[in-house]
């Protein structure tokens, strides 16, 4: 028997962190819209060229590497400035993170209703459903549904799973973390089912700077990682380093970051092993409605709102980042983007687009004259 619906007309908390898809607290004081003013015009300039359709052909041009677009961080100064303010107006703490989350779900219900777009997971080819369905993680006793996307904190989020449904005393237990164990995919239920959880769960996501995560998975997965090398590595080295396509002696441990790029270039982005697969394309935004898509910039914020909005336990809280991550830095990534070939990286984009244009994440700077500094 499928499991009866329940009301969730609670309140909600947290200001920007009630940034739903769906219910986005919209209403903020005019004197913190005031304060952030600021980056409204590039806002506006950027879901311009969103709405046009234009962005694949600015890039392609080269129009938009001088284009300054506002970023899902925030600039840190100013919001050290509006969380002291906060102490005295609730709202002004979160006022930047409110308009961009709006602006997120606006270009989202904007591109999502076009024509050629998907609209429920059923139009979706039996590929991406696949796809999909194998990313969506299900608690019945809380309902809720959390496509998770890897080099997302996804692996923290299965732990709080794992929490929740007994398999796990507590999120900090030092085991390393088997990423299929005691977890319900929504592939593994009936079609009735899925559509029930689809319609009446709570459901969620978290999205990643789409460079930053991408750079993540190159350096954990060809660094650290065997089987990786082995299997991608190998391939990767062996066809686009010039001289060692036929030499046994190939262990796939020093693949530069350029050779993956051009790998990727070379695949099809719904066939991309998941951790270098489009974010787009493994949770389907448009096919599947997210009550909420939390950001990584902000994950200890939105994922206390899910916590709360779901009603796990006090005793549940998010993992803390382990001592041995080593995060992708802004330096970092500036090097490795900077030290790519120009046409290497106008080639990139398009096939990441969708997570720049959906997920409202500026494109990278990487003009001769940014690089040089």
């Amino acid at each position: 028997m499928l499991p009866h619906r329940q009301d969730y007309g609670g309140k909600r908390t947290g200001g920007a962190r009630s940034g739903s898809v769906i219910n986005f607290r919209t209403t903020v004081s005019s004197g913190s819209v005031r304060r952030s003013s600021a980056v409204l015009p590039s806002v506006l300039t950027f879901l311009v060229i969103v709405a046009s359709g234009g962005l694949l052909l600015m890039i392609e041009k080269g129009m938009l590497n001088s284009m300054e677009t506002p970023s899902p961080r925030g600039n840190g100064k100013r919001l050290d400035f509006l969380r002291q303010a906060g102490k005295h107006s609730p709202d002004a703490a979160d006022v930047e993170s409110q308009i961009l989350q709006e602006i997120r779900n606006r270009t989202i219900k904007t591109m999502c209703s076009q024509k050629n777009m998907p609209h429920n997971i059923w139009s979706l080819t039996t590929l991406q459903r696949k796809t999909l369905l194998q990313h969506i993680l299900v608690n019945d006793e809380y309902r809720f549904l959390y496509c998770y996307i890897p080099k997302v904190a996804c692996s923290n989020w299965k732990r709080v799973l794992k929490v929740l449904s007994g398999a796990l005393e507590n999120v900090d237990v030092n085991i390393k973390m088997d990423h299929r164990s005691d977890l319900l995919f929504l592939s593994s239920l009936k079609p009735d089912e899925i559509r029930y959880r689809l319609k009446h769960y709570f459901k969620f996501m978290f999205v990643r700077e789409p460079m930053e995560r991408l750079l993540s998975a190159y350096r954990n997965k060809f660094g650290e990682i065997e089987s990786y090398q082995k299997k991608y590595g190998v391939e990767i080295i062996k066809r686009y380093r010039k001289g060692r396509a036929k030499e046994a002696s190939v262990r796939g441990d020093d693949v530069t970051f350029g050779e993956f790029v051009r790998y990727l270039l070379d695949e099809d982005v719904e066939r991309m092993n998941e951790h270098w697969m489009p974010m787009y394309n493994l949770c389907q935004p448009c096919a599947v409605t997210y009550d909420f898509i939390g950001s990584y910039e902000q994950l200890e914020n939105d994922a206390e709102f899910v916590l709360q909005r779901i009603g796990a336990p006090s005793y549940v809280h998010f993992p803390e980042r382990q001592t041995w991550y080593k995060p992708v830095t802004m330096e970092t990534l500036h090097y490795y983007l900077c030290s790519l070939p120009q046409k290497l990286l106008r080639e990139l984009l398009p096939k990441y687009i969708l997570d720049f244009s959906l997920f409202t994440y500026p494109l990278p700077n990487t003009t001769t004259q940014h690089c040089r500094h």
